[in-house]
């Protein structure tokens, strides 16, 4: 699960209509943090600097992690873009257009990471990565997205299928987008539907219910002064570029020290 970062530009991408909710962009800075402490270990792992098992244990929760809480926020910016779309759009299908473009941009940006992996991977080169995952669930989740317990419901099941799938292997590959993944397949990052697109029904769930009509549904004292808690959200709204400065610095540093 080599990109876990990527989730966090497309959930930006999602959420650009929503940083007034401070809690959002905190939640992702979090994230971006614990990004930035993998791909670290990550990269010193790969460069031979420091070995240590990323896969297991601790590590493999850690990892999870991020990525859980990048998915659930596309779900939850997903409804919040929605709610504010449909204040300025009254046609539904120009709404449903303005969805299916973006997430047939996010899905080609996952095209573009299935390239470069390739040219400078090779082997583990990422297939059906995160981006994937998003661009598809945003076109998918459209119908979804005015309801609640439904995304509830449906997201469960689709969570306890994958990880049902996750037990066995298969000798095809041609619905490894699915979740059937076939016995020797490696890749740095895979984000099948099954479960992840259950996790994006969950953010939807949890937007419709927590924000619902694009207002906070529940009490919260703004911290947003503080200056943690603003650094935090700096790292959150400004994900996209840290997604594409991040890793060449770490890895220019790593080349320096080990020079």
């Amino acid at each position: 699960m080599y990109f876990p970062e990527l989730v966090m530009s497309a959930a930006q991408s999602l959420c650009c209509d929503c940083r007034r909710f401070w809690e959002i962009d905190f939640l992702r800075g979090i994230a971006v943090v614990m990004m930035i402490v993998f791909h670290s270990l990550y990269d010193l792992n790969f460069f031979h600097v420091y070995k240590m098992g990323l896969y297991s244990g601790f590590s493999l929760l850690f990892v999870y992690s991020i990525g859980c809480i990048f998915i659930l926020l596309v779900g939850i910016s997903l409804t919040l873009s929605y709610s504010k779309t449909r204040r300025v759009i009254t046609k539904e299908r120009d709404v449903w257009i303005k969805f299916l473009i973006r997430g047939l941009k996010i899905f080609v940006l996952g095209v573009v990471v299935t390239i470069v992996t390739w040219l400078f991977l090779g082997r583990g080169f990422v297939v059906f990565g995160v981006l994937h995952c998003i661009g598809l669930s945003i076109i998918l989740a459209y119908p979804m997205l005015r309801y609640r317990y439904k995304n509830l419901v449906l997201g469960i099941l689709f969570i306890f299928i994958g990880i049902f799938l996750k037990t066995m292997s298969f000798d095809f590959y041609f619905l490894l987008w699915l979740g059937f993944v076939p016995s020797s397949f490696y890749t740095v990052d895979y984000f099948p539907l099954l479960p992840w697109f259950g996790v994006v029904l969950l953010g939807i769930f949890l937007g419709n219910t927590l924000y619902s009509g694009y207002k906070r549904r529940f009490i919260l004292r703004d911290l947003s002064m503080f200056r943690l808690v603003r650094a935090v959200c700096f790292f959150g709204s400004h994900s996209l570029v840290i997604y594409f400065l991040h890793q060449p610095i770490l890895i220019a540093l790593i080349l320096l020290f080990i020079a």
